[in-house]
C-alpha cells in the first residue's frame, strides 16, 4: 500500500485491499480453523462478588432482566452447567479427535475450577485471556483494566503452568488494546475485520491481531436475530467452511467458531459440533489448529513490515 492509498482516519476500510497475502498454511492446507471455547462461569455478574446485580447476558432466557441486589438463581444455575458439564463434553469432542482448541478464559472461573485447571495444565490446548471477571469493559477507567488484565495472565501461569499469549475482552474499552500491548502479548482477537491476521501499530511497535467472529457464534441461539435450531447453525458453518475452503484454491484463510460451555455444552447443541466436526473431516487439507499456532505461523511467515 502506499501513501497515497492512505487517510487520515482512525479505521481501516482498505486493509489488504482485495489482494490478501498467500498464508502459507501448514501442510498446503486451503483453509486454517480455530474453534473457542469461552470460559466465563464462574466470573459473570452475581452480587455474592459483590456486583450491584445478577447476570442476565447469554442465558438461556432471552431478554431477562438483571436483578438489582438480588440473586437470580435461574442463571446461576445456567452458569454452573457450562462449568459443571459442557465444558467436559466441548472437550471430549475435540480431544476424542485429537485437535486442540483455543479457550477465552476468564481468571476467576480457573481460579473456582481446580478440576478444570488440572486437566488443562496437562492438556494441548491454548488457554488465553478473557478478563479476570466476565465484565463490561467499555466505560472502565485504565488502572482497572490494566489490573483486571495482570489478574488474569497472573491466574492463567499460576493455574495452566504456562503463559497466555493471547487476549480477546471482547466488550473493550478504547484502552484495552493498548493494555494489551503493555502487557507483553503477543496477539489480540479484539477485531471481527478480517478473514486473516493482520498488523497494526500501537504505541510505536507492530503488534497482531487475529480477528474473531460474531457470525460464526452460538451466542446467537440467544441473541435475536440468530439461531432457531441447531440445524440453523449447523447449516451456516457447513456454509461457512464449503465456501473458504472454495476460496482457498487460490486464497486460503482461516476461519473461527465461537462455543459458549453453557450454550454449546448442552447435549443438543454438542451434537452440532459433532456433526460439524465429522463433517470437516471429509477434507484433507483442512488445518484444525490454536490461535497460538496460527499467531506463531504468522511471525514466522508474515512479519510486521518496517
Amino acid at each position: 500500500m502506499t501513501a497515497s492509498d492512505k487517510c487520515d482516519f482512525p479505521r481501516d476500510f482498505i486493509g489488504y485491499g482485495g489482494e490478501s497475502p498467500q498464508p502459507d498454511w501448514p501442510g498446503e492446507a486451503r483453509l486454517a480453523i480455530n474453534f473457542v471455547i469461552n470460559l466465563e462461569e464462574g466470573a459473570e455478574r452475581c452480587i455474592l462478588d459483590g456486583d450491584a446485580t445478577s447476570e442476565n447476558y447469554l442465558t438461556e432466557m432471552t431478554g431477562r432482566e438483571a436483578l438489582a441486589g438480588e440473586r437470580d438463581l435461574f442463571s446461576e444455575s445456567i452458569f454452573e452447567y457450562g462449568a459443571r458439564c459442557g465444558i467436559w463434553r466441548l472437550l471430549e469432542l475435540f480431544e476424542s479427535r485429537g485437535l486442540a482448541v483455543t479457550l477465552w478464559a476468564c481468571g476467576q472461573a480457573l481460579e473456582r475450577n481446580p478440576k478444570l485447571t488440572a486437566h488443562l495444565a496437562a492438556a494441548s490446548h491454548e488457554v488465553a485471556g478473557h478478563g479476570y471477571r466476565w465484565l463490561d469493559y467499555r466505560g472502565a477507567l485504565p488502572d482497572f483494566e490494566r489490573e483486571q488484565i495482570a489478574r488474569t495472565l497472573e491466574a492463567i501461569e499460576r493455574l495452566v503452568g504456562r503463559p497466555a499469549v493471547g487476549w480477546y475482552s471482547g466488550r473493550k474499552s478504547i484502552h484495552t488494546r493498548k493494555l494489551i500491548v503493555e502487557a507483553g502479548l503477543c496477539y489480540d482477537s479484539e477485531s471481527y475485520a478480517d478473514d486473516l491476521p493482520y498488523w497494526v501499530e500501537v504505541n510505536a511497535r507492530p503488534h497482531l491481531v487475529i480477528p474473531y467472529t460474531f457470525d460464526v457464534n452460538d451466542a446467537k441461539y440467544f441473541l435475536s436475530p440468530g439461531w432457531m435450531s441447531g440445524s440453523d447453525f449447523l447449516h451456516y458453518l457447513k456454509n461457512t467452511a464449503r465456501y473458504l475452503y472454495r476460496e482457498g484454491q487460490t486464497s486460503p484463510k482461516m476461519m473461527t467458531v465461537a462455543l459458549h460451555t453453557r450454550i454449546s455444552g448442552r447435549p443438543g447443541r454438542a451434537e452440532v459440533i459433532r456433526q460439524f466436526l465429522d463433517y470437516l473431516a471429509e477434507f484433507p487439507d483442512i488445518w484444525i489448529t490454536t490461535r497460538e499456532a496460527i499467531a506463531q505461523h504468522w511471525y514466522q511467515n508474515h512479519p510486521a513490515k518496517n
